[in-house]
């Protein structure tokens, strides 16, 4: 089982920059293909970017360019850079295995204000 913890949300003006984290227990991190999720109010949560165990990312549409996805299997933590930031990023971000999902964390907010 592996558990996580997201941390470094907030409320940020368009056109801002935030860095999630994203701690993660367990022994199975380093060997397992990560990625950052996100749920806006009323919509269905969405892969937004992720990272083989050898680092190989790929980033949705959506925020490639602004968003850049990192890990540090050392640390167990996954990272995802977020720049430029605009309103429709408002949403809870989450880290979750890409082929293996586990439960859920508690997620962070990230509220993009125009």
């Amino acid at each position: 089982q592996v558990q996580f913890v997201e941390s470094g949300g907030g409320l940020v003006q368009a056109g801002g920059s935030l860095r999630l984290s994203c701690a993660a227990s367990g022994s199975t991190f380093s060997i397992t293909a990560m990625g950052w999720y996100r749920q806006a109010p009323g919509k269905q949560r969405e892969l937004v970017a992720r990272i083989s165990p050898g680092g190989y990312t790929v980033h949705a549409d959506s925020v490639k360019g602004r968003f850049t996805i990192s890990r540090d299997n050392a640390k167990n933590t996954l990272y995802l850079q977020m720049n430029s930031l605009k309103p429709e990023d408002t949403a809870v971000y989450y880290c979750n295995g890409v082929t293996s999902v586990w439960a859920w964390g508690q997620g962070t907010q990230v509220t993009v204000s125009s």
